[in-house]
């Protein structure tokens, strides 16, 4: 019998890529916001198998409770998404593809060559260590995140706004 740390990790992997497909193929924009909820939680489960206990509750706190609750509200917010059409669904297809393939090729290849630490390294908490991380050499990157993150924000509003025409506003 498999190790219960293997078991967890192949479940939130499950659930994780699970969400994802769901994410990416759904026809419904309601049902792929809502699997985002399971891709998120997946990653912060992922974490939490990780001993990144700061990034597991800045996943759940930053991307469900925030992004996602802000992706919802556009989604609801706009009105008659189901009439748009699209002109060429799938003009795109072989260079997404070959895009897709060329990041997994980088992925297995960065996977293949890391030194994964052991079971023992791992069960050591490492929020002081992120923590000193955002704070001092990467304080740049984390903050060019969360200026991203305030655009789309903003950009979400914006959106939203558009959508709902008042009595007074031309057409």
């Amino acid at each position: 019998m498999p190790p219960l740390s293997a078991v967890a990790f192949l479940a939130l992997a499950a659930l994780t890529l699970g969400s994802a497909g769901i994410v990416a193929f759904s026809k419904n924009i309601i049902h792929s916001t809502l699997a985002l909820l399971g891709t998120f939680m997946g990653i912060a489960g992922l974490y939490i198998t990780l001993s990144a206990d700061f990034l597991a509750a800045t996943q759940i706190l930053v991307y469900v409770g925030g992004t996602l609750t802000l992706i919802l509200f556009a989604v609801m917010l706009t009105s008659r998404i189901e009439d748009m059409k699209v002109s060429n669904p799938q003009t795109g297809i072989p260079v997404a593809f070959g895009l897709t393939t060329v990041v997994l090729l980088v992925l297995g290849k960065v996977a293949t060559g890391t030194a994964w630490p052991s079971e023992a390294k791992a069960a050591v908490p490492s929020t002081a260590k992120l923590g000193h991380a955002f704070l001092g050499e990467f304080l740049l990157p984390f903050e060019v995140g969360s200026v991203v993150l305030l655009a789309a924000m903003i950009g979400a509003v914006v959106l939203a706004r558009r959508a709902v025409k008042r009595t007074w506003e031309k057409e």
